[in-house]
């Protein structure tokens, strides 16, 4: 159920496109073992100059082919279980082209009573889903 958001500069192919966001969400399944129809990804294209990324003082420099990924998720998975889904969307995406000095990821965590998958119902809250295990 991770909603993700991927930001990037314009200038890639639709089929890179495609590869950035099928590798995100194969290194998802591959860690926290959702269903493969849990697909919600949100891909956006900036101009240049619209994303602004250092390196956090660690010291190495960034492309302007950097992608910033966004994790919406439900609470509970260990730091362990984060680290290991952080090191595997930097190997899928390294696969497709995007140099791990180029990766940025964001992490939150919520709720199951702060989802809608449609409808305007909170389907975890009235059962029509369940929540995942923690």
């Amino acid at each position: 159920m991770p909603l993700v958001r991927i930001d990037i500069n314009k200038g890639r192919t639709s089929k890179q496109l495609r590869e950035i966001s099928e590798a995100i969400h194969a290194a998802i399944l591959a860690e926290y073992r959702i269903p493969e129809r849990d697909l919600f990804h949100i891909l956006t294209q900036h101009e240049p100059g619209e994303i602004l990324a250092q390196d956090a003082g660690l010291g190495f420099e960034r492309s302007t082919d950097v992608v910033m990924i966004q994790i919406f998720t439900q609470g509970g998975r260990t730091q362990e279980a984060k680290s290991a889904l952080f090191a595997h969307v930097a190997a899928a995406l390294e696969g497709v082209g995007v140099e791990g000095s180029d990766v940025f990821i964001g992490y939150v965590e919520n709720g199951p009573g702060d989802w809608s998958f449609g409808f305007g119902r909170s389907q975890y809250m009235n059962g029509e889903l369940t929540v995942p295990a923690e």
